[in-house]
């Protein structure tokens, strides 16, 4: 019997960036590249793994604005086409590289690897990437979590608690819609909690939830057991939190798994290096350049002069780390077994899905080395999620977290501060608005419901924590601003309409075919508390 458990949680989100108005648009490729890079790379390993047989339980979120935007049929159409286009650059560039002896084996890699991600898009999965990571929760290998419904972080919402309830709700509901089933724990956005929150969760048949370490180990009263054992809350939800040591291993910039120089260099893409008429058509159509997933480069060290990358090589390092990481967290868990005679401990490791082959190329292949590794080789520890440990473990001390996140600094200054505060005194007062607009409609019209439907949607997705995050990081700024303005906007004209009996229904087509998330919304989910 093993002495200890490890969770490992994935993090799958992108905002809700959909331009039906534009042809191209730049920022949509933010989820072309994660299917791309992480989430069909993720599945073709989890897929690997149940072929040969080998059993794991992973914990993975797959937030509602990520599942609307993986099931929009439009942007399933344009992402089958990039892909196509990539499969089209790996041939020029095989072609291109043929008698180089260096970098031609590189290109013919990057060749039949987007031939391999374009015959499982239409092939295996036929374009429903959402469809095939529920099979593998109904299979049993999978635990898949919701999380807010647009990401909001809702620390920064609980003066308007309608504002906060509506966005687990909804998220609720749309997860039940997808997966036919209650969701077993949620994601808090930013894992931003505060005392009280967890009320909203219950009362959504939610089992569990994630804090950073500090949001456990600075409870009340304080955990017996640290952040290596879930409490439950007055509500009967159980909080988990995020093991530091696992975290330093993979995330540090300095020490972390990724910046190994044996890995791929994320910042040198051909897109970038090549001559610009030939990379042209596979840029932006104004000719500005961007990054096309082909790259050449390891990343050597910190040095401008990088060595070519080996895609072999990498593979094997990666495996090596995953050894590295069973064998700490062995020892971990040894030595906490060692002083939890009452419960096994628990290691939760939680991360960005997208680290995982967006940013570090070679992460599917540890994590696929990794689960192979423990369910083969490791006496000490096994894989398991949260609801798992609860079902072994259901008798946990009861504590109430302390106000949290994962952010920087550890609560709520990446969503709070001089480059982004601006937007509180609008989204304060629009979710008043609608909170009020709820009460004065209980049971609207037609015509009326779909307008107030919209400014549901349309106020949710102006909370999006990604608007503020990117303004306080200075990447995408003008875009950021541009989302956040613009569905206020929207909200406060729907908000006038209602008020004045006037709807423009031509107005209301064209914004509800663009933000066409959530369609089972219910503004009464808006109602006062």
């Amino acid at each position: 019997m093993s002495q200890g458990s490890l969770a490992l949680v994935l993090h799958a989100h992108l905002p809700f960036v959909r331009h039906p108005e534009h042809e191209d648009f730049l920022e949509e490729d933010w989820l072309y590249e994660a299917i791309s890079e992480t989430y069909l790379p993720l599945l073709l390993v989890f897929d690997e793994l149940v072929e040969e047989g080998i059993p794991f339980r992973v914990t993975m979120s797959l937030t509602p604005t990520l599942v609307s935007m993986l099931r929009d049929g439009l942007l399933m159409e344009r992402y089958a086409r990039r892909l196509d286009r990539l499969c089209e650059l790996g041939a020029l560039e095989a072609h291109r590289t043929q008698n180089d002896a260096t970098f031609g084996p590189i290109a013919r890699f990057y060749q039949d690897h987007f031939e391999a991600l374009r015959v499982a898009w239409h092939g295996r999965y036929r374009g429903d990437l959402v469809g095939a990571f529920r099979k593998l929760q109904d299979a049993g290998y999978l635990e898949i979590l919701t999380c807010c419904a647009t990401h909001g972080f809702l620390p920064l919402m609980q003066d308007t608690p309608e504002a906060v309830r509506a966005q687990i709700t909804v998220a609720a509901s749309h997860y039940r819609q997808t997966f036919g089933r209650d969701p077993p724990g949620i994601w808090l956005a930013e894992c931003g909690y505060y005392p009280g929150l967890e009320r909203f969760l219950a009362a959504e048949r939610i089992r569990y939830f994630f804090v950073d370490t500090h949001g456990l180990t600075d409870a009340s009263p304080r955990p017996l057991y640290g952040p290596f054992a879930p409490v439950y809350t007055e509500a009967g939800v159980a909080a988990y939190a995020r093991d530091p040591e696992s975290s330093q291993q993979v995330w540090s910039a300095e020490s972390g798994y990724p910046g190994d120089p044996l890995y791929r260099e994320f910042y040198r893409d051909i897109g970038w290096d090549l001559d610009l008429d030939y990379i042209r058509p596979f840029i932006q159509p104004t000719g500005d350049r961007k990054n096309t997933g082909f790259k050449y480069y390891r990343i050597t060290g910190k040095t401008q002069d990088k060595l070519p990358y080996s895609p072999w090589e990498a593979r094997e390092r990666a495996a090596l780390h995953a050894t590295d990481f069973l064998r700490k967290r062995e020892q971990q868990v040894a030595f906490l077994a060692s002083r939890m005679n009452r419960r096994r401990p628990v290691v939760v490791a939680p991360y960005d899905a997208e680290l995982f082959g967006h940013w570090w190329f070679e992460g599917p292949q540890f994590l696929g080395s990794l689960i192979r590794q423990v369910a083969r080789d490791s006496q000490v520890l096994r894989l398991v999620t949260p609801s798992d440990d609860l079902r072994e473990s259901p008798e946990n001390q009861v504590a109430t977290p302390a106000l949290s996140s994962w952010g920087s600094g550890g609560y709520a200054t990446m969503w709070l501060d001089g480059s982004n505060d601006w937007i509180y005194r609008h989204l304060h007062p629009c979710a008043r608005q609608m909170v009020a607009l709820a009460q004065a409609h209980p049971d609207a019209s037609a015509l009326t419901r779909r307008a107030l439907n919209q400014a549901a949607r349309e106020l949710m997705l102006a909370q999006s924590s990604d608007w503020a995050f990117i303004m306080k990081t200075g990447t995408m700024v003008e875009y950021a601003v541009q989302r956040t303005q613009e569905h206020i906007l929207r909200f406060l004209r729907l908000s006038e309409q209602v008020r004045a009996g006037n709807i423009d229904e031509g107005w209301l087509s064209q914004v509800e075919a663009r933000n066409n998330l959530f369609p089972e919304i219910d503004y009464r989910v808006y109602r006062p508390l």
